[in-house]
């Protein structure tokens, strides 16, 4: 089996239940796996604050389907139980041809044949939950739908207003979680603040632990989660390492946004990555072949990065050098010019991208379709991909001095728009974008870029 935790729209609270229910299992004993659908970065860091263990995405938008199946059953091996966190409502995809919520939760359950519970905000309703539930259950009858847990229920009295309606509609409640005030994981502009930067998370996941412990059906859910070994008995095709190099992989505060697969399929290729800080290291480290810059809050932590001159000078020397480097979104802000942050303040940053970046109020936020644009480190010239931004930051001013070339032709993801524009910067070593890539959509990716670690390192 193992079951997906789905909401009818977002912020009903399915991320609380996910860390409610892992929580829960992994005090119990149970070796957990977790998943995320979707190209969030920072649902499946809590989930692995609570199971010991990395959790995974599952995109069919990012990667393919193949790789989302294989994946899915490759990581479920081995596994007690297995847990899978929906994004959004539940049926909140885009439209395909043969889909009309491509890469939505239930999409994704539908894909690995995977049992739905529906988490339902109940503040400010009572009879109509019912109603709620059972539009959910008709839309695609496809979907196995098995039970609802209630979250933010006002007292016993509304409970038992809530249950009538539900017993109308034979409807299983497998949950129950009653509001509680003073239970509020912080968020910030992209979401969620991370765990590396909350003092209070055992506190708030043993008080999870204590709500849900006789709230919840537990003779209905656990079957429920039980990995199916037959169906997950999936040999992945071993890779040959292509190279022994060391890879210097940002990872602090201000950068933490990876896709474990990724690193473990450099690792599986012969890498040996090496995490460092730029917040408090003072050089990277030595003899490394590659630097990988990957996303996170570069803007909340822009002073302390600012004033790490002796590092921003070991990198910039470097990338002049002709280190790969590979940088997304709080990557490029990082290795830009400065950071303009809300308070109007500018704080230089790298300086090896001849750019300015500012924040702003404005998201940007989607799917994408890039086409790269020249060859790289990474990307054959005319190399098509599907990517995610995610950011409130623009480029603020482009020094056209520095000779930088523009990395990929964008444009909107499943639309009809014929729009498209520039994104993204290159040099010869270079490269680096506001977009989020999974390389799960082509191992070439990987490849490529060892490949030229391994020849910076030969020459070097």
């Amino acid at each position: 089996m193992t079951l997906v935790i789905a909401g009818e729209r977002s912020g009903v609270g399915k991320t609380t239940i996910t860390l409610a229910i892992l929580s829960f299992l992994t005090q119990k004993g149970y070796q957990v796996q977790s998943f995320k659908v979707g190209p969030d970065y920072i649902d499946p860091m809590f989930h692995s604050a609570v199971t010991g263990s990395s959790s995974y995405n599952l995109d069919p938008i990012l990667t393919s389907l193949d790789y989302l199946k294989s994946s899915f059953n490759l990581r479920s091996t081995n596994k007690d139980l297995a847990l899978v966190e929906g994004v959004m409502g539940l049926f909140d995809g885009l439209n395909s041809e043969n889909c009309l919520y491509y890469g939505s939760t239930a999409h994704v359950a539908l894909i690995l044949d995977l049992p739905v519970v529906l988490v339902l905000d109940c503040a400010k309703l009572s009879g109509s939950v019912a109603a709620i539930a059972h539009g959910f259950r008709s839309y695609n009858r496809n979907l196995n739908l098995v039970g609802v847990i209630l979250n933010r229920v006002a007292s016993q009295r509304h409970l038992e207003l809530i249950q009538s309606g539900l017993e109308s509609i034979s409807m299983p409640v497998l949950g129950v979680l009653f509001r509680q005030d003073n239970l509020v994981l912080p968020e910030r502009h992209l979401g969620l603040v991370p765990t590396a930067e909350l003092d209070n998370l055992s506190q708030v996941l043993a008080h999870l632990v204590s709500l849900v412990t006789d709230n919840f059906n537990w003779d209905i859910l656990l079957p429920l989660l039980k990995v199916n070994k037959a169906q997950s008995c999936y040999s992945s095709n071993s890779k040959v390492p292509i190279c022994s190099l060391s890879i210097a992989i940002a990872k602090d505060k201000a950068f933490s946004f990876y896709y474990p697969d990724q690193l473990e399929n450099l690792e599986a290729l012969g890498a040996k990555l090496i995490p460092w800080s730029p917040l408090h290291d003072f050089a990277p480290p030595e003899n490394c072949s590659g630097f990988l810059f990957g996303g996170g809050f570069p803007e909340v932590f822009a002073e302390d990065l600012s004033a790490n001159e002796p590092v921003k000078k070991s990198i910039l020397s470097a990338i002049q050098k002709g280190l790969p480097t590979y940088a997304e979104c709080g990557g490029l802000i990082y290795l830009s010019k400065s950071l303009k942050d809300h308070q109007q303040n500018i704080w230089p940053m790298v300086g090896a991208i001849g750019v300015q970046t500012k924040m702003t109020t404005s998201l940007t936020l989607g799917y994408r379709k890039v086409k790269s644009l020249g060859p790289t480190d990474l990307f054959s010239k005319g190399t098509t991909l599907i990517g995610h931004e995610f950011h409130y930051s623009q480029i603020d001013n482009y020094d056209s001095n520095n000779h930088i070339d523009p990395l990929f032709s964008m444009s909107h993801y499943a639309s009809s728009s014929k729009l498209s524009w520039q994104e993204g910067y290159r040099l010869e070593n270079l490269q680096a974008s506001y977009l989020h890539l999974h390389f799960g959509q082509s191992d070439h990716i990987a490849r490529k870029f060892l490949n030229s670690c391994a020849q910076f390192s030969a020459i070097s």
